[in-house]
């Protein structure tokens, strides 16, 4: 096969994998905390290809991962007491069966023993453990430091984590990340919790959509180019054999 389709299809499989992934991001536009991704692409390392006819290096496109934009999303008042966005850079923490997790998504619940839970039941976890609320103590108040009071008691502190880098966090599912480094979170000082409030996704959807446009373009572009070349091929063969 001719080098230029090589080159081509490692490029129409970044592109089609980069179409997954803004198809996504429109998707979640309306998901709570969900944070924008790109595709990053670079050229081929080591010992580029080389052919007989032409000493320069073959480049081949390749995937090198995703991109995660944790920009800050706009933050929208809900009124519910168990809402909670968190204004600054830092993660909720979460306590699920497969272990920690963190999030951005503060739309909470309480369970039957009272504890802070996320909506599929994992047990929010606070500044030294669980928060437990006592509807008997009265409503519920959190505020910028996370502190989470009934009344004149303090029950608990809604902590806020943040990781110094974030390239560690690996989605989990859920809109749920897992550290899959050694390194442990920070308390996040700075950062503030925001009660009755969510965060929305930063996913901006007229740009998604111009990415889309973009990425149909070049794939279409590509396949006109290999074409082109096939076709060239295909009759170079055949003058070939009739000069035979």
């Amino acid at each position: 096969m001719d080098n230029t389709l090589y080159v081509g299809l490692s490029r129409q499989m970044t592109l089609r994998r980069e179409l997954d992934i803004v198809a996504n991001n429109m998707a979640n536009a309306d998901t709570t905390g969900f944070k924008v991704e790109s595709l990053m692409t670079g050229a081929e390392p080591g010992n580029r290809a080389r052919t007989a006819q032409a000493p320069g290096p073959v480049k081949f496109v390749l995937d090198r991962g995703l991109a995660r934009d944790f920009g800050q999303g706009s933050l929208n008042e809900t009124g519910n007491a168990f809402d909670f966005a968190i204004e600054g850079d830092g993660f909720f923490r979460v306590q699920t069966a497969e272990g920690e997790r963190y999030t951005r998504n503060g739309q909470f619940t309480v369970d039957d023993q009272g504890q802070l839970t996320t909506q599929a039941g994992e047990v929010v976890q606070g500044d030294g453990g669980p928060i437990v609320v006592d509807f008997k103590k009265g409503p519920v108040a959190v505020g910028d430091d996370g502190s989470v009071s009934q009344g004149q008691e303090i029950i608990g502190k809604l902590a806020v984590w943040r990781f110094d880098d974030r390239a560690s966090l690996e989605k989990a599912g859920d809109n749920l990340f897992r550290n899959i480094s050694n390194l442990q979170p920070q308390a996040a000082p700075d950062a503030k919790v925001r009660q009755g409030m969510l965060e929305a996704s930063n996913v901006k959807p007229i740009l998604e959509m111009t990415r889309l446009i973009e990425i149909s373009r070049a794939y279409e572009s590509i396949t006109r180019m290999m074409e082109s070349t096939n076709e060239l091929t295909r009759r170079s063969v055949e003058r070939l054999g009739r000069v035979s």
